[in-house]
C-alpha cells in the first residue's frame, strides 16, 4: 500500500518475456558470471602448477576439440530429443566435470592430463548443449517483440560477461583459482535446476528424418550453395582461431609477465564486455542496409587486440582496444545473424548454423595447442603481430566476394489480421550462447 492506502501497481513483464525466456535468461547469466570468471581461471591454474604456455594452449585446446568434433552431432540429436532434456544432461556435466577440476587444484598438485580430461569434458558438454539452447530460446518468443527479445537476452549474456571476467580476476589475485573453479561449477548445477523447469509442451513432437546423414548432407548443400556463407565462415575459422590464441594463450601470459597478473587481464576482458553490450545497444537502433559490408568491416578491430598484446600496451590502452573491438564485434553478430534469418530456409537454418559453428571454431584447438611452440619458435612479440596481421588478411579477401558486398536488407512480408501483407524490416535473430 502506498502512504495515501492507494494499491501499488504491480510491476509486470513484457507480454513476450514468457515463463520459459525468463527461466531461460536468468539460466545464461548465472551460468555467464561462472564461465567467464571459469576461463580465466583455468589458464591460472595451470601456470600455477608449473606449466607454460605451451600447457596453457593444450588445455585451452582440450575445451575446443570436442567443441568441433561432436557439434554437428549436437545438433542433430536436440532435434530428436527434448531440448531442454539435452540442455539439463549438458549442464550436469559440466558441473561434474568444473567441480573435479576445482578439487584437484585446490588439492595442489592438479597433473597436466588430467586438467586436459576434465577441460574436455566441458567442452563436450557445450558442442551438445549449445544447439538445444538456441532452438529452445528461439522457440521461447514469437510475434513481433521477437528482435527486442532477442537483444535482450544478448545484453543479459554481455553483463554476465562483464561481471564474470571481472569478478574472476579479482578472485584469482586473492585466492587459489580452484575456488573460481568450484563457483563455476555451482552455477551450472543452479543453471540445469532451472532449465529443468522448462515448458516444451507448445513445442509439437519432431517427426522421424531421412537420418543423421541424410539431414547433415541437406545442410551442406545449403551452405556451400551460397558463397557469401562460406566464404564468411571460411575467414572466421581463421580469425577466431587467432584471435582465441592470442586472448586464451597470449593474454594471460603478457599479464603475468608485463602487467601485473591476473587482475589487469580481467579488466581488459570486462571492457570488452563492455563493448560488446554498446555494440548491442547500437544495432538495436542502427539497421545497415548492405549487412554484410557494415558487419566485415567491423571485424578489423578485432586485430587491435594482439596488436596491443605486442607491444605491450598498460592496461588503459589494452581495455581501450578491448572495447572498441567488443562493440565491432556485436555489430558484426547482429548483422550475420540478420542476414542468416533473412537468407535461409527456417526448416534449415538449424543445420546450417552447425555447420557455421563447426567452420568457425575447427581451428580454434590447432591454433590454440600451437601457440606455445609458435612463441617459442619466433617470439610472444612476433606472434601476437602475426595474428594481428591475419585477422586484417582474411577480412581483406573476404571483401572480394561480390555477394559480401552487395547482400542488402529486405523487407520481409508478414502477415496481419486482415489476411492482407505489408513490409516490414526484417530483424536479427540470437546469436551465440557460450
Amino acid at each position: 500500500m502506498t502512504p495515501a492506502g492507494i494499491p501499488r501497481p504491480r510491476i509486470r513483464r513484457p507480454a513476450w518475456a514468457g515463463r520459459n525466456y525468463s527461466l531461460l535468461t536468468a539460466a545464461a547469466i548465472i551460468t555467464g558470471l561462472g564461465t567467464h570468471g571459469a576461463l580465466i581461471a583455468a589458464a591460472f591454474a595451470v601456470l600455477q602448477s608449473g606449466g607454460d604456455g605451451g600447457d596453457v594452449g593444450l588445455v585451452a585446446a582440450a575445451r575446443t576439440a570436442p567443441l568441433v568434433l561432436f557439434l554437428l552431432i549436437g545438433g542433430a540429436i536436440a532435434d530428436r530429443v527434448p531440448r531442454h532434456r539435452v540442455m539439463v544432461a549438458a549442464n550436469a556435466l559440466n558441473c561434474v566435470s568444473q567441480a573435479a577440476f576445482a578439487w584437484l587444484v585446490l588439492a595442489g598438485d592438479p597433473k597436466l592430463w588430467q586438467m586436459m580430461l576434465l577441460t574436455a569434458l566441458c567442452g563436450t558438454g557445450q558442442a551438445f548443449f549449445n544447439p538445444a539452447a538456441e532452438g529452445m530460446l528461439m522457440s521461447s518468443v514469437s510475434g513481433e517483440q521477437a528482435g527486442r527479445a532477442f537483444a535482450l537476452f544478448r545484453m543479459s549474456m554481455h553483463g554476465a560477461a562483464i561481471g564474470g571476467a571481472a569478478l574472476g580476476g579479482a578472485m584469482i589475485a586473492a585466492m587459489n583459482p580452484g575456488w573460481v573453479l568450484a563457483v563455476d561449477a555451482a552455477a551450472f548445477a543452479v543453471a540445469g535446476a532451472l532449465r529443468a523447469f522448462l515448458d516444451v509442451a507448445h513445442i509439437p513432437p519432431r517427426e522421424p528424418g531421412g537420418g543423421l546423414l541424410s539431414d547433415l548432407r541437406e545442410g551442406w548443400q545449403e551452405f556451400i550453395g551460397r558463397p557469401w556463407l562460406w566464404s564468411i565462415v571460411a575467414q572466421f575459422s581463421v580469425v577466431v582461431a587467432v584471435v582465441g590464441a592470442a586472448e586464451s594463450v597470449y593474454g594471460p601470459l603478457v599479464a603475468r609477465d608485463e602487467l601485473g597478473g591476473a587482475r589487469p587481464w580481467g579488466f581488459a576482458l570486462a571492457a570488452f564486455g563492455v563493448g560488446t553490450l554498446c555494440g548491442a545497444l547500437l544495432m538495436m537502433r542502427w539497421k545497415p542496409r548492405r549487412l554484410l559490408l557494415a558487419g566485415t568491416l567491423c571485424v578489423f578491430p578485432l586485430a587491435l587486440p594482439s596488436a596491443a598484446l605486442a607491444v605491450p600496451l598498460p592496461v588503459a590502452g589494452l581495455s581501450a582496444v578491448m572495447f572498441v573491438s567488443g562493440v565491432t564485434i556485436e555489430v558484426f553478430g547482429v548483422s550475420w545473424m540478420t542476414a542468416l534469418h533473412q537468407e535461409i530456409p527456417e526448416e534449415k537454418l538449424s543445420r546450417v548454423s552447425a555447420y557455421d559453428w563447426f567452420g568457425s571454431v575447427a581451428m580454434l584447438p590447432l591454433a590454440t595447442a600451437v601457440a606455445g611452440p609458435v612463441e617459442d619458435l619466433v617470439g610472444r612479440g612476433q606472434a601476437l603481430w602475426g595474428c594481428a596481421a591475419l585477422v586484417v588478411l582474411c577480412t581483406v579477401a573476404v571483401l572480394f566476394v561480390p555477394d559480401v558486398r552487395n547482400l542488402t536488407r529486405r523487407p520481409a512480408t508478414v502477415e496481419v489480421a486482415s489476411g492482407k501483407t505489408r513490409s516490414a524490416d526484417t530483424e536479427g535473430t540470437v546469436g551465440r550462447l557460450g
